[in-house]
């Protein structure tokens, strides 16, 4: 590649700094000799450009890079540096424009010298490990959010959708070659058959309803969209296993949710009512003392003296006092940030 460029590299060093996420690369070169018919002036710019354009060609246009040319030649030239900037605002003409008041006052500058360049690059992160929801279509966000399954079935993509659901809650050793699309043909034309439903539509209401009445094992719970409230049908409540399915309207199209707090950016779910919150939430069927559902009633209240706390019953005080539940208890209280 140094062959293309008007300049050959002479040496080439290169530093990394983990705990910084930042390196450092400086190069040796030595500027090609302009032919005849050249201007000096024009090919001296052109060379800085390429030297601009080479250190920084693979680095991310978000990441902050800092630049500064030597001359090792004469050491009373000053050096010409750019300051830390994104990758994307460095700019060949900022660094000539800079180059430009350095030669002024610089003793001696020549196409001959050989210069020292050296780059300072530090890795930007991406994000906080959420994905970008703003100005992004349902269609974009269900292909790059792992909690979403897409559906890769163009035709009765509800059924396809509900036994890959079916398939990831049963702990199927085939779900993940479902989820890839492969060998659900025939177990969707089953499903068709043993429900009833038409084969020709199946994205209204009344096939949602006539999978419910099939699927009575299960919750069929539909979204039409990446918020918790956005719920489009939702029956069987009955049914503690639950099959969460994304409906996206501009495409017509269901997809699986494989995890709603992932799905919905979400940080807790309650178990009693299934609510999605990121601090607190107050729920009317999950009992406040030992987070038992359905909440415990009112019956001769009895203590605790490991906690020193009274308890509705004696039902709420073993269920209190249980390990498990103790665990979880003081997991949701650790969540829970202090006021």
């Amino acid at each position: 590649m140094s062959e293309q460029l008007p300049f050959m590299i002479l040496d080439e060093i290169s530093k990394s700094f983990p705990k910084f996420n930042a390196t450092e690369r400086t190069l040796l070169i030595k500027f090609n000799s302009p032919a005849k018919e050249q201007n000096p002036g024009t090919y001296l710019k052109e060379c800085i450009t390429a030297v601009t354009d080479y250190p920084v060609n693979d680095v991310p246009g978000r990441d902050l890079v800092g630049l500064r040319i030597r001359n090792t030649e004469n050491v009373e030239d000053k050096v010409v540096g750019i300051s830390l900037r994104r990758r994307d605002h460095l700019k060949p003409d900022m660094v000539w424009a800079v180059l430009g008041k350095v030669i002024q006052s610089n003793a001696r500058f020549g196409l001959s010298d050989r210069l020292e360049v050296h780059l300072d690059h530090m890795r930007m992160s991406a994000g906080n490990g959420g994905v970008r929801a703003k100005g992004r279509s349902l269609n974009v966000m269900s292909a790059i959010k792992k909690s979403i399954v897409t559906v890769k079935a163009a035709i009765n993509c509800l059924a396809y959708a509900l036994i890959i659901a079916m398939a990831r809650v049963n702990g199927d050793p085939k779900y993940q070659s479902y989820r890839d699309g492969y060998g659900l043909k025939k177990i969707v034309e089953e499903l068709f058959m043993a429900s009833g439903v038409d084969l020709s539509n199946d994205r209204g209401f009344e096939e949602l309803r006539q999978f419910q009445d099939h699927l009575s094992d299960y919750q069929i719970i539909v979204f039409h969209g990446l918020n918790p409230d956005r719920v489009m049908f939702s029956r069987n409540s009955r049914s503690a296993t639950k099959l969460h399915v994304l409906y996206d309207r501009d495409n017509e199209h269901y997809n699986v949710i494989t995890s709603l707090m992932g799905a919905m950016a979400k940080r807790y779910i309650c178990n009693g009512c299934d609510t999605l919150y990121n601090k607190t939430h107050k729920c009317d069927k999950v009992c406040s003392l030992c987070t038992a559902t359905p909440p415990c009633t009112k019956d001769p209240a009895k203590y605790c003296s490991t906690c020193n706390r009274r308890v509705l019953s004696e039902k709420c005080f073993q269920s209190f006092n249980s390990q498990s539940e103790r665990q979880a208890r003081l997991s949701v209280e650790k969540s829970i940030p202090k006021l």
